[in-house]
């Protein structure tokens, strides 16, 4: 099968993609007594998939909206998650005993409400509302420039889905370890084949060594025009 070289994206492009682009669809509030001005793509996801309960020595609390533009930028971008998933994960955690489900709330002014009112509480809503009595978070990329990708092998394009011009971007978070392999590859969201193609080369990549394992976002995009 014929491989087609594919531009790679890391995290910093990532976000500033993100952020240039779908985050516009979505500001993350904070209460004020988290005494933050920023958080990482990698903080967000963890709180709000309830892997951790403090911020800066603050405890933190996750608030979701029901529905909305500004919640589908907000999972599309962050978690890389649809909303049916993102329940059953809810779910998952309150039937094992590993967690509650989070606040859920109608509307951007409900939740403004809550988060100014609620200490630890972080939240998100449309760009065009108000911010009266909760403070604005921007969302940074996470530190990957320390490492360098050093050795990269290019996706096989499954040849069914070229043929039919089927395209598309695949999202992807590699766990690296301190040498620099690539231990494990989550696919957080694009087609599922192309998402297990785009899997199967970044986890032959080989990155720069460091002193701790890193978490490293990248997109793939397969062009069948190319």
């Amino acid at each position: 099968m014929n491989k087609l070289r594919l531009p790679l994206i890391a995290t910093g492009v990532v976000l500033a993609l993100g952020l240039g682009a779908w985050a516009q669809s979505v500001k993350m509030i904070a209460n004020p007594n988290l005494k933050l001005d920023s958080i990482s793509a990698s903080e967000l996801r963890s709180v709000f998939l309830k892997e951790r309960k403090s911020l800066g020595g603050s405890h933190v609390e996750p608030v979701l909206a029901r529905s909305g533009p500004a919640h589908d930028a907000f999972l599309r971008l962050y978690l890389g998650r649809t909303d049916d998933d993102l329940q059953t994960y809810y779910r998952s955690l309150v039937f094992t005993g590993r967690g509650s489900m989070p606040k859920v709330l109608e509307s951007d002014t409900e939740i403004i409400a809550y988060v100014a009112k609620t200490r630890g509480a972080i939240g998100y809503v449309s760009p065009e509302a108000g911010s009266d009595g909760v403070r604005t978070l921007a969302v940074v990329s996470d530190n990957s420039s320390e490492r360098t990708l050093i050795s990269r092998v290019e996706p096989d394009y499954p040849e069914v889905l070229r043929s039919h011009s089927i395209g598309g971007t695949v999202r992807l978070r590699l766990t690296v370890a301190p040498a620099g392999i690539v231990e494990s590859v989550e696919v957080l969201g694009g087609d599922a084949a192309l998402g297990e193609a785009a899997a199967a080369a970044a986890v032959q990549w080989r990155y720069s060594p460091k002193s701790s394992q890193s978490l490293i976002e990248v997109l793939i995009t397969f062009d069948p025009s190319r």
